[in-house]
């Protein structure tokens, strides 16, 4: 077995890590997804309610079934299907007194900050303000040197796939690169950086050794 791509994440994880700490996050490593599974479901306490955010990584790894059978958790869920649209702007309202939520992360740099670009605004918000407890997972090809490097990563790798996944009418879906349009169905309209905490420990990245997500 190739060891050199498994031992070069853990390194980098750890490195990011100890800059996560330093801007009063948390962070820790999972060799796979498996891995990081067990570690989410260790952390969301029975009986708490948890705020689902559009996340392909979550969705990928069957995380979400697995929190369904924490005891008591309810799950705040603006993704079922046949809801309206009006229902669904409630729960995403919702969710933001939320004790946790789970998601992922469009980019993180290894000097520690989390940047997203979203389409309604929802998810970055809750990553900033809300939910008491937030869980991260993040793959490590989501890793990137620097903001700029963050910026091109979500804009380029990040963004036209998940136009393409969510049928929209965008140039992206159609030659697959963005070209900073201004389509109504654009998803790529509000952006966050988050470089620290006022509330230690509020969010927890669990990066993982694995290709994850968009």
């Amino acid at each position: 077995m190739n060891k050199g791509l498994p031992t070069w994440y853990e390194t980098v994880a750890k490195s990011i890590i100890a800059n996560l700490e330093k801007r009063r996050m948390e962070g820790s490593y999972a060799a796979s997804a498996e891995e990081a599974k067990r570690k989410v479901v260790a952390m969301i306490s029975e009986g708490s309610t948890v705020y689902r955010c559009g996340s392909m990584t979550v969705a990928d790894i069957g995380l979400w079934d697995e929190i369904r059978k924490i005891p008591g958790v309810k799950l705040i869920d603006p993704y079922v299907k046949g809801i309206s649209r009006e229902e669904s702007l409630k729960l995403r309202c919702g969710g933001m007194a939320a004790d946790f939520m789970v998601a992922s992360t469009n980019a993180i740099t290894l000097d520690g900050k989390l940047v997203n670009l979203d389409g309604m605004g929802n998810r970055v918000a809750a990553l900033a303000f809300g939910p008491k407890k937030v869980i991260l997972v993040v793959g490590m090809n989501k890793v990137v040197p620097d903001l700029e490097s963050a910026i091109s990563r979500v804009k380029h790798l990040a963004a036209p796939p998940n136009a393409i996944r969510l049928n929209m009418e965008t140039p992206c879906v159609k030659t697959g690169l963005c070209s900073d349009c201004r389509s109504p169905q654009r998803i790529c309209n509000v952006w966050s950086i988050i470089e620290g905490q006022l509330v230690k420990g509020r969010i927890h990245v669990i990066l993982v050794g694995q290709h994850l997500g968009y």
